[in-house]
């Protein structure tokens, strides 16, 4: 019965989830509960709890950790600064002539967002309240207009630089190290976040992709559900569009052109977009102590709540090493027929339907380091790993009941909109996300050969 203690663990941390209560205190809580249970019975060993003031201490200092108050508080700044709507009206104009068109410009406006931002949250809400009315206005279906929105939305998952690569960079790396040291390597070597940065470029891209090739086919296949503006409504001007796309374009440069350069680290070029957004907002003349206050108030929110998810996840971590949760993992995946395909295979699955349930920041700090250092003990790729996670964590956000996008959506959207027109309208959304981890299982290059290119 011990050797499952581990399991049953987990578990239990999903059902605490499950009845509401906070990822950290349920994570720390169940945690602490079964060590106190195996300490008064003997079969847990305390030394492993003597090692968490380390670990904490380890968190707090941690410099990749440090990219992700900068990147939230880049992406707030932004969402204030108004740069969206003048984005999305100006490439509506530009694609607004072709059926399809306003839907073909919600999702590019959402990849920059995306390359800006990096918040799901903020982009699903300035594009719901933007782009919503004027897509239900000129006759598009319903749920093509808020499954597009939806799932544009939560391109800030894979396209950096995003917050959750981050958050996925620094719990690989830990799995990567505990790898090496069960097969009894001692590497300096890590899972680096500009790794990953590069390596979701090329995914991101197709996703949008095939994003735009789903609305241009329903515009050819059902005319009615996305039709195109009238000729008056799509002038602009050459400045016009140069003045909209400017400033987050310089953005996007600033911070990934610094990365893939090797001129700044991740952390650095967080530095660099939050100083670029802080200008863009002082230059558009957004700027004031008020919103100054409410920028930096949000941004210590979101920081708080991501840093005491960590440290709940390092004390559930730490106890369910020391009950041999590690070892279980690798034993259960060894045995799985398929091999490495096989585990992968149902590490995925596992994955995609706790995200029905489970939110992405807990799925990354609850299943991860359970699973991670097990596949790449098996010799997955750090990077490639990390991506598929990415691009599966990503449909978390539109699966019902518990999508946030869904939820952001749903609190923007006209009371005409029914709650099933949204679900039904990311449906074939989820689907592209599928299509797209088939991809990269089958062609794992598309991950690894722009890192390789840049950093070999």
């Amino acid at each position: 019965m011990m050797e499952f203690m581990p399991l049953y663990m987990f578990a239990v941390v999903c059902i605490v989830l499950l009845a509401g209560y906070p990822v950290a205190f349920s994570l720390a809580g169940t945690a602490l509960i079964f060590a106190g249970v195996g300490l008064v019975n003997g079969f847990f060993e305390p030394s492993f709890l003597t090692a968490l003031p380390s670990r904490l201490y380890g968190i707090m200092t941690n410099q990749t950790l440090l990219a992700v108050p900068l990147f939230v508080l880049m992406g707030v700044m932004l969402e204030k600064s108004r740069i969206a709507e003048d984005l999305l009206d100006s490439m509506a104009r530009l694609f607004g002539r072709i059926r399809g068109g306003l839907g073909i410009s919600v999702t590019l406006v959402g990849m920059l967002l995306a390359a800006s931002t990096g918040i799901v949250g903020a982009t699903v809400v300035t594009m719901g309240l933007m782009s919503l009315p004027s897509m239900l206005r000129r006759g598009y279906d319903p749920k093509l207009a808020t499954g597009a929105i939806c799932a544009t939305g939560t391109l800030g998952q894979i396209i950096p630089p995003s917050i959750a690569l981050v958050l996925l960079g620094d719990v690989l790396s830990s799995a990567f190290q505990q790898a090496q040291l069960q097969q009894g390597i001692f590497s300096p070597e890590t899972v680096s976040v500009g790794d990953l940065f590069v390596g979701a470029i090329i995914p991101g891209l197709i996703l949008v992709g095939l994003y735009i090739l789903y609305l241009g086919t329903m515009a050819v296949l059902k005319p009615e559900s996305s039709p195109a503006y009238d000729d008056g409504e799509v002038q602009i001007s050459f400045l016009q569009l140069v003045n909209s796309l400017f400033p987050p374009l310089i953005l996007i440069g600033a911070v990934l052109g610094s990365i893939l350069t090797g001129i700044a680290t991740p952390t650095e070029a967080a530095g660099v977009g939050a100083l670029g957004a802080t200008i863009l907002a002082i230059i558009k003349r957004q700027m004031s102590l008020n919103k100054l206050s409410e920028v930096v108030t949000s941004t210590t929110r979101i920081t708080c709540m991501v840093f005491m998810i960590l440290i709940g996840a390092s004390v559930f971590s730490l106890v369910f090493r020391g009950y041999g949760g590690d070892e279980l993992i690798q034993e259960l995946f060894s045995n799985l027929p398929g091999g490495v395909f096989g585990a992968t295979l149902v590490v995925m699955l596992v994955i995609f339907l706790l995200g029905f349930i489970l939110d992405f920041i807990e799925i990354t700090f609850v299943v991860v380091p359970i699973v991670g250092p097990a596949l790449l003990a098996m010799g997955l790729d750090p990077v490639w790993l990390g991506i598929m996670i990415a691009v599966n964590l990503q449909t978390s956000f539109l699966t019902p009941p518990f999508g946030f996008a869904l939820f952001y959506l749903r609190g923007v959207a006209p009371a005409t909109i029914k709650t099933t027109d949204i679900y039904r309208g990311v449906a074939p959304f989820v689907g592209i996300q599928l299509v797209l981890l088939a991809i990269l299982a089958v062609w794992p290059e598309l991950v690894t050969w722009l890192p390789d290119k840049i950093y070999n």
